[in-house]
């Protein structure tokens, strides 16, 4: 076997253990549809897993990107560049926060705000060198780079990985007795989703939040919100932990910041939090890059009109009362807020994937996840037509 065909066999077993196959090669894309280079569409209702929340082909995007590939694309980290001040600034005021601190990948987010609440723990609170802990939630997805799987509960993401990094403590999502007892003296942050999507886009029950925000605010440890998935509009607000009046002290947000053009991430936080590094502590060699700066800078700009939180809160009421006519059927549970929807199969309907092969024949692209599960994330620019139309399918598949 020739070293391609080794890679190419190499990637298809990654995709079949790991993804839903999707398309092999997707020729055009615009707004919610795609089309391969044999002609065919499909309606996009997993949009990249939320890193396209604003669409394919979206053109404020594009433009934007363009306009900087004119200009300077990438520099050094020992130059400025003119894009950077503008986003930080910007990204700050959208989170209601002071400051920013840019990645590429939501995993390297997430081991940032990792590095963040350690030295803060150390620096600020006091803990004992060595001694910090934060504590997470059971069925987590936070990234798949060795720390954070460490902290998994998904065997697929953790066995074969170890030694695993220690100083985490996992606790159920949604129980506030469990996560008070976890607390000690030496409990730096709680790092948690404010919905689970991996996990099949698990709300908690109301009052969670706020009761997360309240325990660590009287126990001075940081609340920590990946927002990487359910941020930037995807539940019908720029925040999801905005359903419940939180405000955490750090968002961790990708994906959808980079508008499916390039990768872009950030840590938000106040000076007080993120003031604890110093300079050449921590960096990326393309954090912060004046192409990723430009692109995202378009994403605050989109967001800031709330045009697209609208969007995501008046269709996803619609999703959810079109999904929940199916429970009791073919249907066992339907849970999300706006346009994302996790859709729980009854067994004799077949598995999560199955339905998943299943839409995509018939042009609809869904995400399956946990066996009996579908994902559902459409571009938040999908039309209520288009959404109607990839509905009539999700019914049809399940009529069997």
């Amino acid at each position: 076997m020739s070293t391609t065909e080794t890679a190419i066999a190499s990637a298809e077993a990654h995709s079949a253990h790991n993804y839903h196959p999707l398309p092999v090669v997707v020729a055009t894309a615009e707004g919610a549809w795609m089309t391969d280079v044999e002609g065919r569409r499909y309606l996009d209702m997993l949009a990249g897993y939320s890193a396209l929340n604003f669409g394919h082909g979206n053109r404020r995007l594009i433009d934007a990107a363009k306009a900087q590939l004119e200009r300077v694309t990438l520099t050094s980290r020992a130059f400025h560049h003119d894009r950077f001040a503008d986003f930080c600034t910007q990204l700050a005021e959208l989170c209601g926060m002071e400051s920013v601190l840019p990645m590429n990948t939501g995993a390297e987010a997430v081991e940032t705000a990792v590095k963040t609440a350690r030295k803060w723990g150390y620096r600020v609170k006091g803990v004992p060198d060595g001694m910090a802990k934060i504590i997470v939630a059971a069925n987590n997805f936070h990234g798949r780079t060795t720390t954070i799987i460490s902290f998994s509960t998904d065997p697929e993401a953790r066995e074969d990985f170890g030694p695993y990094t220690p100083g985490f403590e996992i606790v159920p999502y949604g129980d506030l007795t469990a996560l008070r007892e976890a607390m000690t003296e030496n409990t730096v942050a709680v790092l948690m989703e404010p919905i689970q999507g991996e996990a099949g886009v698990l709300v908690p029950p109301p009052g969670y939040l706020p009761g997360v925000r309240a325990l660590t605010r009287e126990r001075n440890v940081l609340f920590i919100a990946d927002e990487i998935q359910s941020g930037l509009g995807r539940t019908g607000r720029t925040f999801a932990c905005e359903h419940e009046g939180v405000v955490p002290d750090m968002y961790v947000l990708g994906k959808a910041l980079g508008g499916g053009v390039v990768p872009v991430s950030a840590v938000v936080s106040s000076q007080d939090v993120l003031g604890v590094f110093r300079p050449g502590e921590h960096g990326s060699t393309f954090g912060g890059n004046p192409l990723a700066c430009a692109v995202a800078l378009e994403v605050v700009a989109m967001l800031r009109t709330g045009e697209f939180q609208q969007r995501a809160a008046e269709l996803g009421e619609h999703l959810h009362q079109e999904l929940g006519l199916l429970v009791g059927g073919a249907v066992q549970e339907v849970r999300g807020r706006g346009l994302w929807a996790g859709v729980d199969i009854a067994p004799d309907r077949g598995t999560g994937r199955q339905i998943s092969e299943k839409l995509m024949d018939r042009g609809v692209l869904v995400k399956d996840t946990h066996g009996s599960t579908i994902r559902i994330a459409p571009p938040l620019v999908i039309s209520k037509e288009d959404l109607d139309w990839g509905l009539e399918q999700l019914r049809a598949v399940l009529r069997g």
